[in-house]
């Protein structure tokens, strides 16, 4: 199979401003954040993508094309609706301080996998839709492109946490141990057998190495070159 770079994208007014912005439209990147999308775009730039696939909302297109316009060869820009948002529901446009009193709130940090926001997602659902999404999506490069292709997906924290833990093999309600940072860059190749997590909430780095893609592996011991 092709191998996936989670991306989150950069940074937003209301990121800084501790709101919880959801899925609310007319959101785009700050200053802070473009210029984090623009350096996650130039480690990219190291990497020949096959696809670059985007939520469906402006914070994360706009990371998108950030790193779109740093490679070469112009790989498909195309939107997933299944790798968008959570949907906070009445919680969105809140105060992330404001939220912290809310009796849900211990809950969403300790046991997310029974969570469901009022008026809107539960966590469980958004695992599911987003895990979906992007092992169809890596099928779909695999299919086109090959399995040494690479591909990103770009998305969003508790969005790219969901997959990772996925991948990990983790309970939902462990998957705050899991940080993503503003436009970070997470690697999973999902393989013919279980996922391996190549990298996770990378912000620096040479990514060259994965020019040619990734290797499967059968091996154990830790792999080649293990004692």
């Amino acid at each position: 199979m092709a191998t996936v770079m989670l991306v989150r994208h950069g940074r937003t007014a209301a990121n800084a401003a501790g709101v919880l912005v959801g899925r609310a439209t007319g959101v785009p990147l700050d200053d802070v954040g473009r210029a984090q999308a623009e350096r996650t775009a130039q480690r990219l730039g190291a990497v020949r993508l096959a696809a670059i696939v985007s939520s469906p909302l402006e914070r994360c297109r706009e990371t998108a094309s950030i790193v779109l316009a740093e490679q070469p060869g112009s790989p498909p820009l195309s939107i997933e609706p299944g790798l968008t948002e959570c949907d906070y529901g009445e919680w969105q446009g809140r105060r992330l301080s404001e939220l912290a009193r809310e009796k849900l709130w211990g809950q969403v940090q300790t046991k997310p996998a029974s969570v469901v926001f009022p008026g809107g997602e539960s966590m469980a659902a958004m695992q599911a839709r987003a895990v979906a999404a992007v092992r169809r999506q890596d099928a779909g490069v695999t299919a086109e492109h090959g399995p040494k292709a690479v591909w990103v997906a770009v998305s969003h924290g508790d969005v790219i946490k969901s997959v990772l833990a996925d991948a990990f093999g983790m309970h939902l309600d462990h998957f705050q141990r899991i940080s993503v940072g503003p436009a970070s860059v997470s690697i999973v190749h999902y393989g013919a057998g279980n996922p391996r997590v190549i990298g996770t909430n990378t912000d620096a780095g040479d990514l060259a190495w994965l020019r040619d893609g990734v290797a499967e592996m059968d091996a154990v011991g830790g792999g080649a070159g293990a004692s």
